[in-house]
């Protein structure tokens, strides 16, 4: 039975009071910040007057932003932690509503901005030495001319900021508050009521009649509501293919990647390099069916762990192994993960109403929080050191950048991450002793290669296929979702669409499809990491060091100039190609221990 918030251990909940230490001062924050808004209409054309006068403007912005941030964060964070609550809900609502505003109050910032001359912009820099930190972010800001909105264009954006953002806050509510999937059978024969959290562990049973069990009831429950979904991801995909248009981007996903300043090659050279890799895919597939004993493998059959090996962890262990597998990235790195664990920065464990999966969060002024729904599994160590990377990427940023630059590039958050997962895949083969044991380690990591390169890759097509088929007229119903789904799905993973039909409602659930042109991003960023950890656990105390000067970058340069320094081009294959020679190496390894231990 999942508990209710009020039941967790508080020491098992992150502490949100280090960012106002009541409700009531979140309020009075947000009563101040709605103030100040009213203030801003002064400096209204007036952003060029003089270079004392655009840095006068531009840190008030930043200001204010920075301030909105931390009232966005508590609000955000106190919604997920129950969505059911009303009065986080109504927090969360007047936090985007003040964003929308505090947006459209400085919409006459860039079309200002945007008239500086060459030789102003110089003189002003020269007039100004203050002005010379913010360099990059002004030239960030020239090379993205083409696309700038009018003033007036500009605010009418600004302004429907709440309601572009509906689609995705209606599917965040259905998904975690009102959707209630039925009861099924877990392994002991017991009812228990299906959540985001159970349906992952009972994925994992070693009973195939569970596992099929929990599958179809999910599934079931989002084909009743899949014309729901489809309407809320299909209003999503027209906002984001909208703000492209009105932007004088080709695409959405044009408009998204470069706003990382990423080029759609990169985007492309994966996918091209996913497929031509797919008979890797099939092949572990193929080995999986033989050591389940099972001629028809089916979808719900991909997760379950292949090992008989109990390699399961309590949260306390999970935490312990962390700073063990850590401690290779040095005394200050690893002092920051002890943080992290013992001043509740982490909110552990699943509760009614809780949003599901993991995630890091926090602003500039704020611990790097972290979101789980704990499980005792070797996935959820992964997912905890995983997390672990995201917010000690922004704990060295924001220590070591100002605000300006005190963030990264989406493009590189799901690196410092999954680099981390990569180095515990290390130190887990290095400890090994037993062929057994080892068997379920690299079983872990083909399926988390699998989950992570495979498969979010497949989510990268769909997303690109759905933005591509709405700008071309196609409305986006229920049939044309399913069908492009299971038809992907049977692509990637080589099963029949046909013997597998609750496949194609697996779109439904997905949030990153909300998210605009993230997924690609989990993909190319373990790539990045496979390169990345190679060097740490294996290379020299000067690749651990440009490793660190990465986490502490933030948006201080470009994306791809950060990778660069760090050791990996991005914009070659060479890192793809490396990370699937590491996939096939390791399998090859497992079908060798498949061989010697009997089990195929």
């Amino acid at each position: 039975m999942v508990l209710q918030r009020n039941e967790i251990n508080e020491k098992d909940t992150w502490d949100l009071s280090t960012i106002y230490p009541t409700d009531q001062a979140w309020e009075e924050a947000l009563k101040d910040l709605t103030e100040q808004l009213e203030t801003v209409a002064q400096y209204e054309g007036h952003l060029l007057d003089s270079a004392d006068n655009l840095l006068e403007i531009t840190e008030f912005s930043l200001e204010m932003e920075r301030q909105m941030e931390k009232l966005y964060v508590y609000a955000h964070m106190k919604n997920d932690q129950d969505t059911r609550e009303a009065k986080y809900q109504e927090y969360y609502a007047k936090a985007m509503t003040l964003y929308s505003q505090l947006d459209q109050a400085f919409s006459f910032y860039e079309p200002e901005f945007m008239e500086i001359s060459e030789k102003q912009y110089a003189d002003f820099l020269e007039a100004q030495p203050k002005l010379q930190v913010y360099q990059h972010y002004f030239d960030k800001l020239l090379q993205g001319k083409d696309h700038v909105l009018s003033q007036r264009e500009k605010e009418l954006l600004a302004g429907a900021g709440e309601i572009f953002g509906s689609a995705s806050e209606t599917f965040a509510i259905l998904d975690n508050a009102d959707i209630v999937f039925p009861y099924v059978l877990d392994d002991d024969g017991k009812e228990v009521q299906l959540s985001h959290g159970t349906y992952t562990r009972l994925m994992e049973s070693k009973k195939r009649e569970v596992r099929r069990g929990a599958y179809q009831a999910l599934y079931a429950t989002y084909e009743q509501f899949q014309h729901t979904y489809a309407k809320t991801l299909q209003t999503n995909v027209k906002v984001q293919n909208y703000r492209a248009k009105v932007r004088n981007y080709k695409s959405a996903r044009h408009a998204a990647l470069a706003a990382n300043f990423v080029p759609e090659s990169v985007y492309d050279n994966l996918v091209a390099a996913v497929r031509k890799h797919l008979p890797l895919l099939h092949r572990y597939l193929e080995l999986r069916s033989k050591i389940l004993g099972i001629s028809d493998l089916k979808m719900y059959d991909v997760y379950t762990p292949l090992s008989s090996v109990e390699y399961s962890f309590t949260y306390q262990e999970a935490l312990k192994k962390a700073e063990d597998t850590l401690a290779v990235l040095g005394e200050d790195y690893l002092s920051r993960v002890k943080r992290a664990f013992s001043e509740r920065w982490i909110d552990v464990y699943e509760n009614q109403g809780k949003r599901s999966g993991a995630y890091s969060g926090g602003s500039y002024d704020t611990n790097a929080f972290m979101l789980l729904n704990w499980q005792d599994n070797l996935d959820n160590l992964f997912t905890l050191v995983h997390e672990t990377g995201h917010s000690m990427h922004s704990s060295y940023t924001r220590e070591t950048q100002p605000y300006v630059y005190g963030d990264y590039s989406i493009f590189l958050a799901e690196i410092a991450s999954t680099t981390n997962e990569n180095i515990l895949t290390e130190k887990l083969l290095e400890e090994v002793e037993d062929d057994a044991t080892r068997f379920a380690i690299l079983n872990n990591f083909l399926d988390g290669f699998r989950g992570t390169v495979f498969r979010q890759t497949q989510f990268a097509e769909f997303e690109h296929a759905i933005h591509q088929a709405d700008q071309n007229g196609e409305v986006l119903t229920s049939d044309f979702l399913n069908k492009l789904y299971a038809d992907l799905n049977q692509e990637y993973y080589g099963l029949s669409k046909e013997d597998n039909p609750e496949i194609q409602y697996e779109w439904a659930r997905i949030p990153h499809f909300y998210y605009n042109y993230y997924v690609y991003q989990y993909s190319t960023g373990f790539a990045a990491a496979s390169a990345l950890a190679e060097k740490i656990v294996h290379g020299s105390q000067e690749d651990r060091d440009r490793y660190i000067d990465y986490l502490k970058a933030g948006k201080s340069d470009y994306p791809l100039n950060v990778m660069r320094k760090a050791g990996v081009d991005m914009e070659k294959e060479d890192y793809l190609n490396d990370a699937f020679a590491v996939f096939e190496r390791r399998l090859n390894e497992f079908e060798a221990l498949v061989e010697k231990l009997g089990l195929a």
